[in-house]
């Protein structure tokens, strides 16, 4: 753990280990934090706050600056740690280290944009001063899935706004935010400006972060479950909140599309990190025009794809983070061809001899899916392709949006006035116009309905952690 400046061991001296979900094997231990660590880091936070506060825009643009440098001199060390950690092919570890990076250098530049206002006042002897000031201190939750990028993606806005910041990583992989702390260290960030408390049991952290009063600000990346949970928990002692859970996320393939294109980037977007992104494809909604065309595509790509470790040459699809996220995308598969979907390919968990120890399920594409399947309905979090035909265009913008998700939607056509149409009526956050990647520091990323509160990324993410102050001024 990282508390208040200083690298430490956890209130109890206990430890858990971290396993490699390719292998199986154990690769290190890290400490067991408790919530009283929790209130230690919280406490130091707070110690730091008025300090890092009244800190100018451009200090703390500098350390941002200087993490970033650091960051991505050490690219390769920390896509390495990823790997190993989480399983994902270190060709996207490298991409997802430079995404990462990306957020420090654009709040550098932010924070040097928090501007206030003066407004004209009804009142000839008045004026009205706006000023954004930072909210105080942060907790802050990420998650396993992309280890490295969401921790830059929350911690650089809030330094960059003047907060101070408490994070607990996902339990399955501390070492890549360990990795992440010791750049800010290296960078000169004050003592107690950031903090990291690992820990195996998130919900007394959890439970710290939403009952201590020196929290101002709460912002998780997670499931939609705990999301609402604490969501709930915030609310109840009033502290602001930013949400980034579950996605749904439709791929509508149109029919004036290219069944070939759309394929191949269903293909790449679809099996990024094993399908474990909140913003995967979840449902695909093929015209039936051209569904055969998309299917025999995408099956055939689907069919190529190889699994194993990360490092090794050729792979592209990585384990699954444990055996609970298998059995959940086998059950969805089960429940589907029982009901009449066709398995074109894959289907089932991988066990071959080099496979054996880790968490792989074969790539796997279903056709004629329909909505009384589980599939239709739920998350998968795995790699699995469902595809859905429609016959009528429009019937298929109602179908995209029949889901209490909002993230991340994808539409395929070459039709400028029916891109609109679907941009403007889809109820996502984020829409993949021919574009499989609708993501950048620059941008706005998050969601509606239960995919989450606020927004990161973009000049919204810093204003997530600011507060807004009127001050009016008799002259």
């Amino acid at each position: 753990m990282y508390i208040d400046g200083t690298w430490c061991a956890s209130e109890t001296n206990t430890t858990f280990d971290v396993f490699n979900p390719a292998s199986g094997e154990k690769i290190n231990a890290v400490a067991d934090g408790t919530a009283n660590d929790a209130r230690r880091a919280i406490d130091a936070a707070g110690d730091a706050f008025p300090m890092w506060s009244k800190s100018t825009a451009y200090a703390r643009a500098a350390f941002l600056i200087n993490a970033h440098k650091i960051m991505l001199s050490r690219k390769e060390e920390l896509a390495k740690t990823m790997t190993t950690e989480q399983g994902k092919p270190i060709k996207a570890a490298r991409n997802e280290v430079q995404y990462a990076a990306d957020f420090l250098l654009w709040y550098a530049e932010e924070a040097k944009r928090i501007n206030g206002e003066v407004l004209p006042s009804a009142r000839a002897d008045q004026r009205f001063i706006i000023l954004h000031q930072p909210v105080g201190v942060v907790a802050a939750v990420t998650p396993w899935n992309y280890p490295i990028s969401m921790i830059p993606r929350k911690v650089a806005p809030a330094l960059a706004a003047g907060c101070c910041i408490v994070l607990k990583p996902a339990e399955a992989t501390p070492l890549c935010a360990i990795e992440m702390f010791k750049i800010f260290e290296e960078a000169g960030i004050p003592k107690g400006v950031v903090n990291l408390v690992t820990t195996s049991d998130p919900k007394p952290i959890g439970e710290e972060f939403t009952t201590n009063p020196a929290v101002a600000k709460i912002t998780f990346t997670g499931s939609t479950a705990v999301g609402k949970m604490l969501a709930g928990k915030a609310g109840a002692n009033m502290k602001r909140i930013s949400l980034e859970l579950g996605g749904h996320a439709p791929f509508i393939v149109c029919t004036d599309a290219d069944p070939v294109h759309a394929a191949k980037g269903a293909s790449l977007v679809k099996f990024l990190n094993t399908g474990q992104a909140c913003i995967s494809p979840n449902r695909f909604l093929v015209h039936a025009s051209i569904y055969d065309a998309f299917v025999d595509t995408l099956s055939e790509r689907v069919a190529k794809m190889q699994a194993g470790s990360g490092f090794d040459d050729g792979v592209n699809i990585g384990p699954l983070i444990n055996q609970a996220a298998i059995d959940k995308v086998d059950a969805q598969v089960t429940d589907a061809t029982a009901k009449g979907a066709k398995l074109v390919t894959g289907g089932a968990q991988l066990t071959a001899a080099n496979l054996a120890n880790g968490h792989f399920y074969a790539p796997t594409v279903l056709g004629d899916v329909t909505p009384d399947m589980l599939i239709y309905r739920e998350e998968t979090f795995g790699p699995v392709a469902p595809i859905i035909k429609y016959h009528d265009d429009d019937d298929v913008l109602a179908m995209a949006n029949d889901t209490n998700y909002g993230l991340a939607a994808y539409v395929y056509t070459q039709n400028l006035s029916r891109a609109m149409h679907m941009l403007e009526g889809l109820r996502f956050g984020i829409i993949g116009i021919n574009d499989i990647n609708p993501t950048s520091a620059a941008a706005p990323f998050g969601g509606m309905k239960d995919s989450g509160l606020g927004r990161e990324g973009g000049k919204q993410g810093i204003m997530e952690y600011l507060e807004t102050k009127t001050g009016g001024i008799s002259i």
